[in-house]
């Protein structure tokens, strides 16, 4: 894949009747610059609620999300009659546990390309787990492509949206399978949260079979070219947001393309703040020597992590 060189930058209508700061000398003194790196299918969700504080939006997203081929086969053969079979492989699993909404979106695909829903009207109750506003897109149509019987199906949405609170939620397997679409990570080192889940699934007793649901890919060296360009300039940049792991370590290989590395850049922009949505995205973030400075305690949306942002400003 070549690398993605262009950058856009999301200019937010102008509000002259919104204050987005306190009068304190802590505060930027104009509209800040909000860098964020998420992919394109949670730029435009991201950049509304950078836009609704009266801040400026600056994507520049590091990594590249994606269904392949290769990932629609990987789901389908869950999905379809398997020759001189009358039930689909998914028969044989309890639950579906999704941990991010592309994983949803990519299931919901590879269901509109099959003629008949997966699961029988008759059979055991299924569980179908998903995390925050992700699970929005469990919706009676996409449960309506997996079981023609409504009252068979139980949606699972766990108080705590991380994957860690999802096995909480999702209880004891007791031997039953769980299907989980993940995404293969191409370019990059997969984080370890993935992992983690599948492993915590096991520890609760379920049989967790991974299945390649979609494609997280670098998004290219020159990823990185706004935020370098901007900090040879001295400014510009007055806050950075991650939502995963994956972009952190997008954002530093293409840095060093650059020949600079995250001291440089803090040293360059000593009044960013760095912002992470949620724990999980944090710990990842720190893993990989990148200092955060706010984490959203609400996590279930990206208006928590862009909430937390305007607070540390009001309050520091």
């Amino acid at each position: 894949m070549e690398a993605i060189k262009g950058m856009a930058n999301l200019q937010p209508p102008s509000n002259p009747h919104q204050s987005p700061f306190p009068k304190n000398h802590n505060s930027p003194t104009a509209a800040p610059t909000v860098a964020f790196t998420t992919p394109n299918n949670y730029a435009g969700r991201l950049s509304q609620f950078l836009r609704l504080k009266g801040w400026t939006p600056l994507w520049c997203p590091t990594v590249v999300v994606q269904t392949t081929p290769h990932t629609h086969s990987s789901l389908i053969r869950y999905l379809s009659n398997p020759r001189n079979s009358k039930s689909t492989p998914l028969e044989q699993f309890s639950a579906i546990a999704f941990t991010s909404r592309t994983g949803i979106s990519a299931f919901s695909e590879t269901l509109a390309s099959i003629e008949s829903p997966p699961l029988s009207p008759c059979g055991n109750a299924f569980t179908i787990s998903g995390l925050g506003k992700d699970s929005e897109l469990i919706d009676e149509s996409f449960i309506g492509r997996i079981c023609e019987n409504r009252d068979r199906i139980r949606v699972l949405v766990p108080p705590v949206a991380t994957p860690a609170g999802l096995v909480e939620a999702i209880g004891p397997g007791h031997g039953q399978r769980v299907l989980c679409p993940v995404p293969v990570v191409v370019g990059l080192e997969e984080p370890p949260v993935v992992p983690e889940f599948l492993r915590d699934l096991r520890l609760k007793g379920w049989v967790a079979v991974r299945v390649d649901g979609y494609e997280t890919r670098w998004a290219g060296r020159g990823c990185a070219e706004e935020v370098a360009m901007r900090s040879e300039k001295g400014g510009g940049v007055d806050a950075i947001m991650f939502t995963s792991t994956a972009e952190v370590e997008g954002l530093l290989k293409s840095l060093r393309w650059f020949g600079l590395d995250w001291v440089v850049v803090r040293e360059r922009f000593p009044a960013m703040v760095v912002a992470a949505h949620g724990p999980v995205t944090a710990a990842g973030a720190e893993r990989l020597g990148v200092e955060v400075d706010v984490v959203s305690s609400k996590f279930g949306s990206f208006e928590g992590v862009v909430d937390a942002l305007a607070l540390r400003w009001q309050t520091f």
